[in-house]
């Protein structure tokens, strides 16, 4: 961080947290009750684990989004506040509903192989998730910051128009930008052609990557981003992930662990390499803190519970770079 900066990251994204039912999980409906094997609520959202993430590597972090003057928002804005990341560019919207995603986890079910991948479903309400525009984040918290992220794009259609312009306000002031851009719900994938030259580092997983582009392989579709973006980083779960960066293609794998849930494994993944990014590290080590970071978040439930420190995770990080 340089001395005019008061941030590292400038966090623009959703604020909800996650209900996590793990067990067997499938619902039956005609009223049939069924019992799970645990409840847990976590700090959800990509961009709020993300940023929990990124301050856990020990990167300076600010959050700005919209949030209710409710129980799930206060939840989510002590969480965050405890774990570093500064919210005090957080709008609270008085009678407003936060938002809530409920997650059903096959990760616990006994005897059944196929858990331990992390099988699940989400039911999200929506509440106040969609209410960030662009035009919040000013010049002025941008200057703050040396870098922007961006996550939930689908999640958040008021930011989605005002986003290229954003980014290109972020650019102006000096800041690298990055996306997730998470799951297309409509299955329509349109609006990245001219965000996406906006993009320093693009972090999709391996079925958004191939859905954008349509591409069979996923060094194909590395190929195919990487001429619209600088760097293409891929999340390819339990295979580690794939970065591109001109002609440059490189592969980390993930750790051998135990795995308890994957929910916000890749958001931890996300802030690992953006760490190394904004360290300057090489591309292959900085995946390799991504691909670190991401399977040590899988090894407790909830999104932010297990992400490790720096020191933790580079015990397992590649010393090249």
């Amino acid at each position: 961080m340089t001395p005019k900066h008061t941030f590292d990251i400038l966090v623009a994204g959703e604020i909800n947290p996650d209900l996590i039912l793990s067990g067997d999980v499938t619902p039956e409906f005609g009223q049939v009750e069924k019992l799970v094997d645990s409840a847990t609520l976590s700090i959800g959202s990509s961009s709020a684990i993300f940023a929990c993430g990124a301050a856990r590597l020990g990167l300076k972090v600010a959050f700005v989004g919209v949030c209710g003057d409710d129980i799930f928002g206060r939840f989510m804005l002590d969480e965050m506040s405890g774990r570093d990341v500064n919210v005090s560019n957080v709008i609270i919207v008085p009678g407003g509903q936060t938002g809530l995603s409920v997650i059903l986890s096959r990760s616990f079910v006994s005897g059944n192989p196929a858990s331990t991948q992390g099988d699940r479903a989400i039911l999200t309400h929506s509440g106040l998730i969609a209410a960030l525009n662009a035009d919040t984040v000013t010049d002025a918290l941008l200057s703050q910051a040396r870098h922007l992220h961006v996550a939930s794009y689908f999640l958040q259609p008021a930011l989605q128009s005002g986003l290229p312009g954003l980014f290109e306000r972020a650019h102006a002031l000096d800041l690298t930008t990055s996306l997730d851009p998470n799951w297309d719900p409509s299955g329509e994938w349109s609006g990245f052609d001219e965000l996406l030259r906006q993009v320093d580092v693009f972090l999709p997983n391996e079925k958004e990557a191939q859905a954008l582009t349509g591409a069979v392989s996923i060094e194909a579709a590395a190929e195919v981003l990487c001429q619209k973006c600088d760097h293409v980083v891929i999340k390819l779960g339990a295979q580690g992930g794939l970065a591109r960066h001109g002609k440059q293609s490189i592969r980390a794998s993930a750790l051998t662990i135990q795995v308890v849930d994957t929910v916000g494994a890749g958001d931890s993944f996300d802030g690992g390499f953006l760490y190394g990014y904004l360290h300057d590290w090489s591309l292959e080590r900085s995946l390799s803190l991504a691909a670190v970071c991401g399977s040590l978040s899988t090894s407790r439930a909830g999104g932010t519970t297990a992400q490790p420190t720096l020191e933790e995770a580079m015990k397992y990080v590649a010393t090249a770079g």
